[in-house]
This record gives C-alpha cells, sequence and structure tokens, in this order.
C-alpha cells in the first residue's frame, strides 16, 4: 500500500509541473520536476525510493528508447552516421580515459579503475533529457537530429564501459583486448537480436490478424510488451538491451511504413496510448532522480570526512572538464572534416552550434542509475573505495549539465531573426496565422482515403479563418473569391460532361440519360458563365434529383426491379463525374486560387464519400464524425503552439489567452453543430 501511495503521489506531481511550467514557461520541465522530487522527500512523511537499477532500466529506459527509435527519422540519421559515431563511441572512450585520469589526479582517493568507472558512467548523454531540452529551445534540425542519433547509441558504449571499468575494480583484473572485443560483440550482437525479435513480434501481430482476431485491445497489447520482451530476452542472451530496443523500434519503423496498415483504429489508439505512456514515464524519470538526490546528498554532506565546499568543487571541476572535451572533440572533427576537403552531412558548425552541441550534452537518470549499481563490496569483501562519493559526484554533474542547458541553452538556440516590433493587435494576428497553419499541417498529416472529404472540409474552414484574421475578406475581395469560384466550378461542370460523354461512348450509359445530364450541364454552366450567385452544394443536390429522373421511369410501375440496377448507375456516375471533376480543378490549381479549389474539390470528395459509404450499405455518413475527429486534432494542435509561443516568449499570456478563448468558442461550436 505505501508503495501504491508513492506512485500516485509521483504521478500527481508530474500533472503539477506541467501547471507550473505554465505559469514559469522559461524553466524546463524536467527542472521542474526535480525540484518537486527534491521537496517530497524532504518532507517529514514524504516519499523515499530504493532505486533498483536493473528495474529502472528495463522499466524506463526500454520503452523510451524504443519510442526514439521507432520516431527518430532513419534516413536522417544515416546522413549524420559519421558524427553521430563519433560522439557516441570516439567521445565516450576518450571521456573514459582522459576524464578517468583527471578524476584519480583530483581525487586520489578513488583508485584508476573506480575513476575510469565514474568517467564511463558520466560520458553518456541522457536520450530523455536531450529530448526534454532540444524540444523547448528548438535546436536547429540537424542538430537536433544529431543529438538524438548520439543519445540512441552513447548508452550501450557508456555503459559497456562502465561494466568493464567495475569489473577491473572488483577483480582487479582488465585487459583492452578482451574488453575491445566484448564490447563489438555486445553491441553488434544487440543490433541483431533486437531486429530479429522485433520483426518477429511484428509477424506475430500480423498471423494474429490473419486469424481474424482485429481487437484492438490485443494488439495494443503485443505493442506495449515489445520493449520490455526486447530488453529483457537481450540481456539475458548477455548483449546490450538498450540498443536492442532501439533496433527494435527502427525494425517497428520501417514495417509501419512498409505496410501502412489500414486498420486506422488502430494507429489512432496507438498513438494515443504510447502518448500517455510516454508522458507518464518521463516525468516519472525526473520525479524519481529529484527523490534520490536528498539521501546522495545528505551521505556526504552529512558525512564529517569530506569537506562539502571541497566536494561541490570537484562535482564543478568535473563538469566542466566533460563539457571542454565534449567542445573540443566537435572542434576537430569539424575541422579535420574541412581539412580534408569533405562536407560533413551536418554542415560546418560556428562557434555558437559548436557550444549548443556542447551543452546539449545533458546527463541524466542513465547516468544516476549506473551509479546505484556500483557493488557495495569488492571481490576480497572489502568496501567499494569512495562508493558514496562517486555516486554523489555523478548527482552533481547531471544538476550541474541541466541547469547549464536550462540556462544558456534558451539564449543561444534563440532565433537570430528577432520578431518585428509591433502593437499587440500585430502580434495577436501573427500568433494566430501561426497556429491557424500549424493546425493545417496537423490535419493534413492524418489525412487518408478514408477521411480526405472530411480533411479538406476542416482545411478549408481554418484558411477561412487565416483569412478573415488577415482582413483579407473585404467586399472586393470577396468578389474575387466569387470569381474565382465560379471559374473553378466551371472547369469542374466541364470535365463533368467530358466524363458523361466517356461512359456513352463506352456503353456505360444510354444516349438518352447522357443527353439530360448534358442538357442539365449545359443550363448549370450557363447560370456559372452569367456569374448567377448558385451555391455548389444546391448543384449537386439538383444533379441528383435529375439523375433520379433519368434513370427512372415514371409510366412504369413503382415496384419495377430495374430501379435499384438504375440506383448503382447512378452511383458510378455520380463518383466517375466527381472524380473528373476533382482531377480538372487539381491540374488548374494554383498559388492564386488553391484556397477557393480546395474547398470545391472537397465538396466533390464529400460527394463521394457518401456514395462509397452508401455502396457500403451503411445507413450513418462517418463525414461529421471524421470532420469532428480532426476538428479536435486542428485545436489540440493550436492550443499546442500557443503555449509554445508563449513559452518562446512571443507572445504574453493576455494574448495566449484570447487565442485560447477563440479555440473553445470554436470547440464549442463544433461540437454544438454535432
Amino acid at each position: 500500500m505505501e508503495l501504491f501511495i508513492a506512485v500516485l503521489v509521483l504521478l500527481v506531481l508530474i500533472g503539477l509541473s506541467n501547471i507550473l511550467n505554465r505559469f514559469v514557461p522559461f524553466i524546463p520541465v524536467p527542472l521542474i520536476q526535480i525540484v518537486l522530487g527534491v521537496a517530497i522527500a524532504l518532507l517529514p512523511a514524504g516519499v523515499h525510493l530504493r532505486l533498483n537499477p536493473e528495474l529502472f532500466f528495463v522499466l524506463f529506459i526500454a520503452p523510451l528508447l524504443y519510442n526514439d527509435g521507432k520516431r527518430t527519422p532513419r534516413h536522417e540519421l544515416w546522413n549524420l552516421r559519421a558524427p553521430i559515431l563519433l560522439l557516441a563511441l570516439g567521445l565516450v572512450f576518450v571521456t573514459v580515459v582522459v576524464a578517468g585520469y583527471a578524476i584519480h589526479w583530483l581525487i586520489p582517493t578513488i583508485p584508476l579503475p573506480a575513476a575510469f568507472a565514474l568517467a564511463a558512467i558520466l560520458s553518456p548523454t541522457d536520450a530523455v533529457a536531450v529530448g526534454a531540452m532540444a524540444g523547448r529551445v528548438h535546436l536547429p534540425k540537424s542538430i537536433h537530429r544529431l543529438l538524438e542519433g548520439e543519445a540512441l547509441m552513447n548508452d550501450a558504449s557508456g555503459l559497456v564501459a562502465f561494466k568493464f571499468a567495475i569489473a577491473a575494480t572488483v577483480t582487479g583484473v582488465f585487459s583492452l583486448a578482451q574488453a575491445s572485443f566484448s564490447f563489438i560483440l555486445i553491441a553488434i550482437g544487440g543490433l541483431l537480436i533486437g531486429a530479429l525479435l522485433s520483426f518477429l513480434l511484428i509477424r506475430l501481430g500480423a498471423w494474429i490478424r490473419r486469424l481474424g482476431m482485429e481487437d484492438v485491445t490485443i494488439h495494443m497489447l503485443l505493442q506495449i510488451l515489445t520493449p520490455f520482451v526486447i530488453y529483457l530476452v537481450s540481456e539475458e542472451v548477455g548483449v546490450s538491451g538498450i540498443l536492442a530496443v532501439v533496433a527494435g523500434g527502427i525494425i517497428h519503423a520501417i514495417e509501419r511504413d512498409r505496410t501502412e496498415s489500414v486498420q486506422l483504429k488502430m494507429q489512432v489508439v496507438s498513438a494515443s496510448t504510447w502518448s500517455v505512456i510516454l508522458f507518464i514515464l518521463n516525468g516519472l524519470v525526473f520525479v524519481i532522480l529529484g527523490v534520490q538526490i536528498p539521501d546522495v546528498l545528505s551521505t556526504i554532506f552529512e558525512n564529517v570526512s569530506f569537506d562539502n565546499l571541497q566536494v561541490l568543487g570537484y562535482v564543478g571541476l568535473i563538469s566542466v572538464l566533460l563539457l571542454v572535451l565534449r567542445f573540443v572533440w566537435i572542434y576537430l572533427f569539424w575541422k579535420g572534416n574541412e581539412n580534408s576537403g569533405e562536407k560533413s552531412s551536418s554542415g560546418k558548425p560556428r562557434f555558437k552550434e559548436i557550444t549548443i552541441i556542447t551543452l546539449s550534452g545533458v546527463r541524466g537518470a542513465v547516468t544516476l542509475a549506473g551509479a546505484f549499481s556500483i557493488p557495495y563490496v569488492l571481490q576480497d569483501g572489502s568496501p567499494f573505495p569512495e562508493r558514496d562519493l562517486i555516486i554523489f559526484l555523478a548527482a552533481g554533474v547531471i544538476l550541474f549539465t541541466l541547469i547549464a542547458a536550462s540556462v544558456f541553452l534558451p539564449i543561444l538556440a534563440k532565433n537570430e531573426e528577432k520578431a518585428e516590433e509591433g502593437t499587440p493587435q500585430t502580434t495577436e494576428r501573427k500568433a494566430q496565422d501561426i497556429m491557424l497553419n500549424a493546425a493545417i499541417r496537423a490535419v493534413k498529416s492524418e489525412m487518408n482515403d478514408q477521411n480526405k472529404a472530411a480533411a479538406l472540409a476542416v482545411v478549408s474552414e481554418l484558411s477561412k479563418y487565416i483569412r478573415q484574421a488577415a482582413g483579407e475578406l473585404t467586399a472586393g475581395k470577396r468578389k474575387d473569391i466569387l470569381k474565382q469560384e465560379t471559374a473553378i466550378n466551371l472547369i469542374a461542370t466541364r470535365a463533368e460532361r467530358k466524363e458523361i460523354e466517356k461512359m456513352m461512348n463506352e456503353n456505360i450509359i444510354a444516349s438518352e440519360a447522357a443527353f439530360r445530364c448534358n442538357s442539365w450541364l449545359d443550363r448549370k454552366e450557363m447560370m456559372l458563365a452569367n456569374r448567377t450567385n448558385t451555391q455548389m452544394m444546391f448543384s449537386l443536390s439538383e444533379i441528383g434529383r435529375v439523375f433520379g429522373h433519368v434513370f427512372t421511369n415514371r409510366s412504369q410501375k413503382p415496384d419495377q426491379p430495374f430501379m435499384i440496377e438504375n440506383a448503382d448507375l447512378f452511383r458510378q456516375v455520380k463518383m466517375r463525374t466527381s472524380e473528373a471533376a476533382i482531377k480538372a480543378i487539381r491540374a488548374n490549381m494554383n498559388d492564386n486560387n488553391r484556397i477557393v479549389a480546395l474547398s470545391v474539390i472537397s465538396r466533390y470528395e464529400r460527394v463521394i464519400a457518401k456514395l462509397r459509404t452508401w455502396n457500403q450499405g451503411k445507413t450513418e455518413d462517418p463525414f461529421d464524425q471524421e470532420k469532428l475527429e480532426l476538428q479536435m486534432v486542428a485545436m489540440q494542435e493550436q492550443r499546442n503552439t500557443i503555449q509554445q509561443l508563449y513559452e518562446n516568449g512571443e507572445i504574453n499570456r493576455e494574448v495566449a489567452a484570447k487565442l485560447r478563448r477563440f479555440i473553445n468558442d470554436v470547440e464549442a461550436t463544433a461540437l454544438k453543430n454535432t
């Protein structure tokens, strides 16, 4: 019961941290979560959790790295393979050697193998912390991908080096050749086993689906279990579980892109479920880190054999040494690349960019979990030398790098092109334009063959809001839009006529039916040419009635069987003419008429969607539900964009509140109309 209450308290702190971040956006969420963790641990009846390194890695690191491997663009990582490997492998081993000797020289009571162990566990950057920092300060894309790739790979190299350094400390035996061979075996083995297990689990899901078991719950459970199974099996075999889950995530992404599953519900549930899981796990990592800090600090601060100021000085010196090593390594890499005449995939960074990459090397919970895994005694039964001090130094470096990144990264990564000064109204209009365009991109990313009509309708509405915000819908502009719509409708109508003639030539419809259709299209085209204010939806309804008269003989009795056959032909004609109209509109679409053209296309797409559901025997129109779901996606994206603009200082609290009220009004209208 005590553990259950502790977990509930930690979950509450995660929610509280995000609420606090709304009021102090200049402080990153990870730091707020660490502070809350420290605060709850310092309370008299506070939370005290003993960190189990093995459980921590499998419960937190495995699913987080699996997700990172799944979502990180593979082609971008491949293009950055040289700098990633040099950071993830080369820099790790340089850090182990240089920092190891420096720590032993600075603190002689820490034996050289133990100093190597401390340097090894300090060498990898934390993928969770890097993601939190990079997402907050909007790093340049190439730098962001470089840091992601480094964080995915250097955990394995750092932990393997840490493992051998600890073994050397405990046993007093170390072989460089054996360590190098073991590292290659562990790394390659982890990648291969992770890829194989991921592939087998994906095949298992496909096999279950072939049995007719389309239950989303079962497939979602299989997805959730995948990173844990991969990590545990890999570690049991003796290879890197961390690299295994990264490889498993990459294979999952490849298979997803290759198959493009049509199970839309599964995709929606998967995205929603993983977003909740990742939100909780990311938050728990930093809150648990904060909970551990008071115990770690008190162990040293309450020990009279340690000079507190001197120990804090050790933390500062080691942290600065790690940053200097990272800076020099990155600088030498690009300098050597420039001298060799080769062009790096990540480009040639300036001093500012090198500094950004250096400060982004944040240490996190992986470092602390590794430090806690140090054994208490050596092989001969004597205590592990300076274990408490090593854990303290690891925690101190974590805090130092987090704080340094939080303070300096926003300054360095700030956009060089400062926003022009303007009135609050100008700032609000620009912010509204940004958030609406972000919503349009979000809706387009969700668009597929099933919801295309609804997506285009939502995009058309958002585009209308953009024009209204920009003050473009003046009387003159409305007249121009009407002209554009008339011209596009004429193009669509002529395309429908050609398609009807084509269907007549193919003997799909009789000449009499084609004549009746063309007569109606002639009348419609004449009305459009005369700029009569005829709405497209009315026209589409009218054509339905005309087709009904064409394909039903009123002289016959109502119970004649050919009515059903004509209904099928009616659907076929309308679908083909609508598709022809869409094709013609797209062929004539340009930057000037794009918005109006998409609006007309959305109407045709809705007609097609209705006919498809009719053809499948469905009585309800899914258009409204699909449109509502996409509207919710658009509104959530707008809210996220507003918060991001507020955190970046581009808008103030008043403008943010006004824009949120605008979204709430739109949301209320959308829900009311369902």
